[in-house]
């Protein structure tokens, strides 16, 4: 990769069309300032008091803001939210990105996906942040919500060149890649080889087949390897893309935090992280690696390329402080500049 060949992909971005279907959460920032905090007269107990509220699309919502902020021509979402406040706010936000909502469904009984973050405003950095309350479903996703996603997808396929797809909910069917969500993800990989389908799961990313998969190298050693088999870090995760590969039938990239991010196409390859100073956050790091990963792929990338392309996004991302930041694509050719320079 050089500069010609980064500006050459970034050039092709625009015209690249991409649904993104998973699991939509507000990521929901409360700024307290410590200095106001006050004694609450009934329970003695702390009451800090939050002077500005920050909302964003989050989960598969940061990979919309970073496709979005990447310059993609053409943004679909699918996916469940209730009925409430945190659905409107969701919905707005993504509105504000250019974004296809028809697929965002809003769904009687059920609650919009949230992470409510209080947080320290006089400290930036991860130290800041309170403890965290989290709003997910805990009941089965209905039937009917299942078929309308399923269907709508299905519609836009033909007009989209890739689908990426974010299983964040860890409770079974609980989300929106349920099991036959997931069947039709399968179906649909076969079916169109030239798409680039794209699967990221925090729980289930063994039962995907047919399309790409992210994955950290902890859980690709736990899914490739039985209990008990060890070996040195680089040979294990290089020996773990190599299954997780004929598993799938798809390319594999496996994150491999500040080390970078292996890939599986010719052969297990790990393509190194741009070194930023500290201080970072990784929030949401992962998912703007795969809006640029996504993009990169569409525009014609190598699955070695798009991992580099991944590094350089997410290197921007972690110096944002308390929020899942965003990338530009004029920013990634000084990165590129600053990766080769590290050797």
């Amino acid at each position: 990769m050089n500069a010609g060949r980064l500006r050459g992909i970034l050039e092709r971005l625009p015209a690249c069309r991409v649904a993104v279907l998973g699991d939509f959460f507000l990521d929901k920032y409360l700024d307290t300032d410590p200095g106001l905090a006050e004694i609450s007269v009934e329970t003695g107990k702390t009451a800090h008091q939050v002077v500005s509220i920050r909302t964003s699309p989050g989960a598969a919502g940061t990979i919309v803001n970073n496709l979005a902020s990447l310059g993609a021509g053409e943004i679909h979402v699918l996916g469940i939210t209730g009925d409430d406040g945190e659905g409107y706010d969701l919905r707005k936000a993504l509105h504000g990105l250019g974004c296809r909502t028809e697929g965002l469904l809003a769904v009687p009984g059920r609650m919009t996906p949230t992470y409510l973050k209080p947080r320290n405003l006089r400290t930036p950095d991860l130290s800041g942040e309170h403890e965290r309350y989290d709003t997910k479903n805990r009941t089965a996703t209905p039937r009917q919500a299942e078929d309308e996603i399923i269907a709508r997808l299905e519609g836009l396929l033909a007009g989209l060149d890739a689908v990426a797809v974010e299983d964040q909910v860890e409770e079974e069917d609980c989300g929106v890649v349920t099991a036959r969500v997931r069947e039709r993800l399968t179906e649909w990989g076969r079916l169109h080889p030239g798409k680039v389908f794209w699967a990221d799961s925090r729980s289930r990313i063994s039962l995907f087949r047919n399309v790409m998969i992210k994955v950290n190298a902890r859980e690709a050693l736990k899914q490739a390897f039985r209990p008990g088999e060890e070996e040195p870090e680089d040979a294990a995760v290089a020996r773990a893309v190599s299954r997780l590969r004929a598993r799938t039938g798809r390319p594999v990239f496996v994150t491999a935090g500040r080390r970078g991010i292996w890939t599986s196409d010719p052969e297990p390859q790990l393509v190194r992280a741009v070194r930023v100073p500290e201080p970072t956050d990784p929030t949401g790091a992962g998912d703007s690696a795969t809006a640029g990963a996504v993009l990169a792929l569409c525009a014609g990338a190598t699955a070695v390329e798009a991992a580099l392309v991944a590094n350089l996004v997410a290197s921007i991302t972690v110096q944002q402080l308390a929020t899942t930041g965003t990338a530009r694509p004029e920013e990634l050719v000084p990165r590129l500049e600053m990766w080769l320079s590290q050797g």
